[in-house]
């Protein structure tokens, strides 16, 4: 089991896994090479989604495969400055199910303007 843990300054934001400084995995991906954000939709962001999916999973392929889901799952919606999780909060995250109120043909109505 792996343990995240990130924390944001004024200067920057600081995640740690397993007590270590956590790779942002440039060598996988580049979103943002200038650190880690998290709470909205941006490059730090998901540059955070992906690190923390490849530390997590053993298989960089499953980390390129999952982290937009984890990214739109916990780290856009994670507003704390300080926060921590584990493995078994990634896997909870990454098996989350979102509900719609509504069907597909509901939304692409809405979408289009026709009531």
């Amino acid at each position: 089991m792996r343990f995240f843990n990130g924390k944001r300054s004024a200067q920057r934001c600081e995640v740690m896994v397993d007590g270590q400084p956590l790779d942002p995995r440039l060598d996988l991906r580049i979103y943002s090479d200038q650190g880690f954000e998290w709470g909205y939709d941006g490059a730090g962001p998901r540059q955070l989604a992906l690190a923390m999916l490849a530390a997590h999973f053993s298989e960089p392929a499953a980390a390129l495969e999952h982290h937009r889901r984890f990214l739109s799952n916990w780290v856009i919606a994670m507003r704390e400055d300080v926060w921590s999780l584990d493995s078994s909060d990634i896997d909870r995250a990454l098996n989350e199910v979102v509900e719609v109120p509504m069907t597909l043909e509901q939304l692409l109505n809405k979408v289009r303007g026709v009531e």
